[in-house]
This record gives C-alpha cells, structure tokens and sequence, in this order.
C-alpha cells in the first residue's frame, strides 16, 4: 500500500537534491533567451494587440520549460536505471503499472511545476506580466507537464542507451516545441503553416497557456484544453500499456 508514494517521493527527491542542475540551470537558460530575443525583436514585432513582445514572451518560454524538463524527468530516471541495472529493484515489488505510471508522471508534473514557477518568479522583477485568468494557466501547465511527462516514459522505456534518448529529445520534442509558438503568434504564418501548426499538440498547451496571462490566444481556450488533454489521454494509454507488458524493461 506503500509502494506508489514510496517511489514518488524516490524521484521527486531524485530531481530535488541537484536542484542546482534540474532547476536552477533551466531558470538560467530560459532568462538568456528571453534577454537575447526581447532584446533582438522587442521593437520590430507585436504578437499580440497591445502586449509588448517582452510580455508575450515570458509565458511561452516559462511553458516550453516546463514541457521540456517534464520529459528530462521521466525519461532520463528511466534510462539512468536500465542502464546501470537497478530497474530490476523497481520491478520486483509488488508494484502495479499503475503504480509505476503514477509515480514517473507525478514527479515529472511538479518539476515542470517547479521550473515554470522559478521562471515566473526570476522574470517579474524584469518584465510584471499580468495573469487574467489564472485557472487556465494551471490547467494548462498541468496537462501540458503530464503530456511530457508521459512521452518522457515511453522514450525511457523505449531508448537502451543515452544516445537514443538524445535523438528521441532532439529530433522530436525539441523540435515541436520550438514550433509551438514559443516565439511568435501562429496568426502571423502563413495559413499553410497555421494549419500543420495545429496538428502539433505542443502548441496547444503553448497558445492555452499564454491565454491564461493575457486573455489572448489564437486558438480557443476550452478547444486547445480538449486537443491537449486527449493528447495527454492517448500518451497515458499506450504507456500503460507499455507498462503492463514489460516491454524492454523485462527480459
């Protein structure tokens, strides 16, 4: 009855004790690109009516944060431990895949938690930004971290070594987040590329997170909360899944 919080708190303490290196330097890098890029468009472009670029900046940096440490989390605690060999040590209690899919996830959420929270509080005292609708965000941010947090566990279950892991994060998530609308207002595409925007689910989470802060969104809230979440829904089934039959974690 113990065996979900135990390992919880296991990868939650896991992260937590180098928040040095799991917080602290993704704070750091997301406030470089936030000075390089305001710095370099801030009076050449306006994403939104009336938001300064400096603004609309912030909450699609502080959410491609969170996604991308949400799936750090997951995969990289996986990988380290099919690696090294003490997965077995996870494996052999009696642990349900819904036990394991928790816990992974869970403490992938409240690192992005953690990471969106510091970029938040770092960047206030250099560009205020309001929050209109603060219960948006959360959701947002919520779904968006589990989104990553449960493909973190299907590459981690699906990588055998570090170099897979590296190519499953540079050649699909890096890449769909930087298309997500980080830095620009999808509206400002042309609509052939407005359209292959949407299909990419990172954005959703992006556009519905910055609705939160601004009011302003380029999609639907409630529509970009729908797509998000069964993209969510879809990545949590195919992992537990994956889970329940051991694949590549039982040989």
């Amino acid at each position: 009855m113990t065996g979900f919080p135990t390992l919880f708190y296991k990868e939650v303490l896991r992260f937590w004790k180098v928040a040095f290196q799991t917080v602290a330097a993704p704070v750091l890098t997301t406030l470089l690109y936030l000075l390089v890029f305001a710095h370099a468009l801030a009076a050449h472009v306006e994403a939104f009516p009336g938001v300064p670029y400096r603004e609309f900046l912030i909450p699609g940096l502080a959410m491609m944060a969170m996604l991308q440490n949400a799936f750090a989390n997951s995969s990289s605690s996986l990988i380290q431990s099919k690696i090294t060999g003490n997965i077995v040590f996870i494996l052999l209690p009696p642990l349900t895949s819904l036990d394991l899919f928790g816990a992974y996830l869970g403490a992938s959420i409240v690192r992005g938690l953690v990471v969106g929270l510091g970029v938040l509080a770092a960047t206030v005292w250099m560009v205020p930004v309001p929050v209109s609708h603060p219960a948006w965000a959360l959701a947002f941010a919520v779904v968006g971290c589990g989104m990553l947090g449960t493909l973190g566990i299907v590459a981690g279950i699906w990588a055998e070594k570090f170099d897979q892991l590296a190519a499953f994060q540079n050649f699909l998530v890096m890449p769909l987040t930087f298309l997500a609308g980080v830095f620009y207002s999808t509206q400002s595409l042309p609509p052939a590329w407005q359209a292959v925007s949407k299909l990419n689910p990172f954005f959703y989470a992006i556009d519905g997170f910055r609705y939160g802060f601004f009011g302003q969104s380029d999609v639907d809230p409630a529509s970009s909360l729908a797509f998000a979440t069964a993209a969510f829904a879809v990545l949590s089934w195919l992992t537990l899944l994956l889970l329940k039959r051991g694949y590549k974690l039982r040989h």
